[in-house]
């Protein structure tokens, strides 16, 4: 197998192919709308032909910039951002690192994260960490006043320019922001950082084929040419003038969504390796922020098996009949270990002996998805050859064009997300910020 395989044979006994036959014609229509850009939210569709637009020079330049920050010797990356500019870069890095990385000698610098959070906790603790490494720092915002990351990097700015000096940290600082305005644009004119451009026809949570993802990850030395050939590929492969029968992401819309209108109105996004976590943290926002509103949408969810089967396998096995299963599965490990033979065999374990540790893991698999269609679960697996660079870019690209048909088919734009607003605006009431007077005094009187 050498492409991503999408199998839905799991399903049918929960969708027919005759729903599904009956939602052609509106997937070929809502897939002309991405790629004409005549759809809600057209200002935001720069993703979708993004894998393919990528030119050469623009990956040199972000080799270049990683080769500059490397040659510093530096041993952590910061990547201040929240959101879009902060999951799809984690979800690749953790998918591809050892899974031990953090405590292993490295050849390349390691990634961390600043920005996602307000933990003061997380913020002394990285700062301590700091004090003894060498580092330097990409700050990624379009406004530069978004609360969570610009309190991050004027934390981190100060303690960068205290170790290495003004002019130093300045070379230290890489900055992707808007192209011609906001807080952050202005502050990299300023002091002279190297900057990047969000482009702004991409929203946040389709931003990871952009500078958003690319520049971080060429840092810490993963192959961004093969990531982003393997979107480009997959981009080619769903393009509007591809039929419904050989395009995956439109058949995997339509399952989904024929499943929401029979009222499974949660899918759960299922892994048996556990360096995929991150990457279902960024399928949860890029399918949460995009489908839920006006009172619709799938809730995005997910587990890590067989880990999660021992805590959340009652719930899905028996629970309320409201979920549906995606399962991303991979074909061939990275590695080969099997099972021992032992004399005693106290634990039983000796019929695995010689097996591979992924064989008990499949079958762990298999077993699963077949008790939990018997439970009324219905399951969609989704199969990648091998988890590298060029298949997860694939993924990545399977899963946004999915989430923009899917949005379209539920009559929202996937593009917007104005519900994120509500929660700042009572933070900064509470916080009595300037502008904001009105509302303070509202939100004190119902505290009361």
């Amino acid at each position: 197998m050498e492409s991503l395989v999408l199998n839905y044979n799991r399903a049918l006994g929960f969708v027919s192919p005759e729903e599904i036959a009956n939602l052609q014609a509106a997937m070929e229509v809502h897939n002309s709308a991405l790629h004409q850009k005549t759809g809600k939210g057209s200002d935001f569709l720069g993703w979708v032909n993004l894998p393919s637009s990528i030119s050469n020079a623009e990956m040199a330049d972000y080799e270049e910039t990683a080769g500059l920050l490397k040659s510093k010797k530096i041993d952590i990356l910061i990547v201040v951002g929240i959101g879009g500019s902060y999951l799809g870069t984690k979800a690749v890095a953790d998918a591809l690192s050892d899974s031990f990385s953090h405590l292993k000698p490295l050849n390349n610098p390691q990634i961390i994260f600043a920005g996602q959070n307000i933990s003061e906790d997380y913020f002394v603790e990285l700062r301590d960490l700091l004090k003894t490494r060498e580092y330097a720092m990409l700050v990624i915002s379009k406004s530069g006043t978004t609360t969570e990351p610009a309190l991050a990097f004027r934390l981190l700015k100060q303690d960068l320019e205290e170790k290495y000096g003004k002019v130093e940290a300045c070379s230290r600082i890489i900055a992707i922001t808007d192209a011609s305005r906001g807080a952050l644009r202005k502050l990299a004119e300023i002091e002279g950082y190297k900057t990047y451009v969000i482009p702004d026809d991409v929203g946040g949570r389709y931003s990871v084929l952009t500078p958003v993802g690319l520049v971080a990850l060429a840092v810490a030395g993963f192959d961004i040419r093969s990531l982003v050939k393997g979107a480009a590929d997959m981009e080619r492969e769903s393009d509007m003038d591809v039929p419904f029968g050989e395009n995956l992401p439109a058949q995997y819309a339509a399952i989904r969504n024929i499943l929401y209108r029979k009222g499974y109105s949660v899918e759960i996004l299922v892994n048996y390796n556990p360096k995929l976590h991150f990457f279902s943290e960024w399928w949860k926002q890029l399918y949460g922020e995009s489908e839920g509103k006006e009172g619709k949408g799938i809730f995005p969810a997910s587990v890590d098996f067989t880990s999660d089967l021992h805590s959340m396998g009652q719930y899905i096995q028996e629970g309320e009949r409201k979920l549906f299963e995606t399962v991303i599965s991979v074909e061939t490990p990275d590695h080969h270990l099997t099972v021992p033979f032992d004399q005693d065999n106290l634990d039983g374990l000796n019929f695995l002996a010689g097996k591979r540790i992924d064989e008990v893991n499949k079958m762990a698999e298999l077993g699963t998805a077949l008790a939990h269609v018997d439970g009324g679960v219905p399951n969609i697996l989704i199969t990648i050859p091998k988890l590298n660079e060029y298949f997860l870019g694939r993924l990545i690209y399977f899963f946004e064009l999915a989430c923009g048909l899917s949005g379209y088919t539920l009559g929202v734009n996937p593009f917007d997300q104005p519900g994120v607003e509500a929660y700042k605006k009572n933070m900064f009431a509470l916080l009595e910020k300037p502008g904001f007077e009105a509302e303070t005094k509202e939100i004190m009187a119902r505290l009361k």
